[in-house]
């Protein structure tokens, strides 16, 4: 597959992989009570005024962080979910904040003073965003200068480059676009019990696109695997829109065609809906995911008419200075392995200057 693949050593799993990371969708959703947290309207108060109190001294959206939001109930709270989302099932779903009472602005706040107490944000795109939005921009889904979460198109399910991914609706779509999630656990058992001789095609290293926000600020590649065992937890980095993308490279050797049943096995596992978990995001939910452990997807969608009611969704990309360390194969992608250090994750490029928008670009 590429120049490392021969002196590559990336160890598998002894056996199958178990504990609450490992779950399948039809009985995940009928544990909804389980992994669905709503906010109490005290909780809501102490939202709202730690929101209020960021506006009255003037801190910017960069310069929230824990202690210039504070949150004396739900901090706790939320130290509580970030081990279950981090060591437990890998994802939650809060509910129940009031978007339409708010504005844009303010709703970035207190999802992003709700962030500070999961990690510290990272630069989701080379312009340097920290606050993402997930809008359609009528973009060509592929044209590999632009980015899926700019179109109607389904995404397919993938990995970002962060610990923690997290999304807050404002607005759902007319039709369609719900999120579906998946255990990278419970993929990595079918595909042991289905087919153990590809397994092993899985933890070898792919070419992956860096779709022109390559370090150097231009276009490239970079060599990770889909799966890979460190310190013993599973990890997964994927993005088949990416490898298969990466294949317009000169230097990038064609995917074999043992390459590319493994890779199509993982996705028709993912996609079976006896495997993943499917949710209808309303406004003010905000889903959070263990990116290491959780792949996600969001379905086709048809949108409003109306501009003000089009469906759009702020993202955060957070690092956790209580998360994984991560092994030396995935230093292509994250920079830097060790928890926690402030170069981990995101995407980076020279003269990058970090910022928040409070519209979709």
């Amino acid at each position: 597959m590429s120049a490392l693949q021969d002196t590559y050593e990336n160890p598998m799993p002894p056996g199958e992989i178990s504990g609450p990371s490992v779950w399948y969708g039809p009985d995940m959703a009928a544990r909804e009570g389980e992994w669905i947290r709503p906010f109490t309207n005290v909780e809501l108060a102490e939202l709202e005024t730690a929101m209020q109190g960021v506006k009255s001294r003037g801190i910017g959206i960069l310069e929230i962080d824990r202690d210039a939001f504070p949150l004396p109930t739900l901090g706790p709270a939320f130290d509580s979910l970030r081990h279950e989302i981090l060591r437990g099932r890998g994802f939650v779903l809060l509910r129940g904040l009031p978007v339409d009472r708010y504005s844009i602005e303010e709703s970035a706040i207190i999802y992003f003073g709700i962030g500070a107490h999961f990690g510290s944000p990272l630069p989701q795109n080379a312009k340097g965003h920290v606050l993402g939005h997930v809008k359609d921009l009528g973009r060509d889904e592929f044209d590999t200068k632009s980015r899926i979460y700019q179109t109607t198109a389904r995404q397919t399910f993938h990995t970002d480059s962060s610990d923690i991914v997290g999304l807050l609706c404002l607005h759902p779509a007319k039709k369609g676009g719900e999120s579906a999630i998946v255990s990278g656990d419970t993929i990595y058992n079918e595909v042991r019990r289905r087919r153990p001789d590809l397994l092993p095609l899985l933890f070898r290293p792919y070419a992956t696109d860096w779709r022109n926000e390559a370090p150097n600020g231009g276009e490239g590649h970079y060599d990770v695997p889909v799966l890979s065992w460190f310190a013993g937890r599973l990890y997964n980095r994927y993005a088949r829109r990416y490898i298969d993308s990466a294949q317009r490279f000169e230097d990038v050797p064609d995917l074999t065609e043992e390459e590319i049943e493994a890779l199509d096995l993982f996705d028709s596992i993912a996609d079976d809906p006896t495997v993943h978990l499917t949710m209808e995001f309303k406004a003010g939910d905000i889903q959070l995911l263990h990116n290491h452990q959780t792949l996600h997807d969001r379905n086709e969608f048809e949108d409003w008419p109306e501009p003000e009611r089009k469906r759009h969704l702020l993202r955060l990309w957070l690092n956790c200075h209580d998360g994984l360390p991560l092994p030396e194969c995935l230093r292509p992608r994250f920079y830097e392995t060790e928890v926690g250090h402030p170069g981990r994750g995101g995407l980076r490029v020279p003269g990058q200057v970090w910022n928040a928008p409070l519209e979709a670009e």
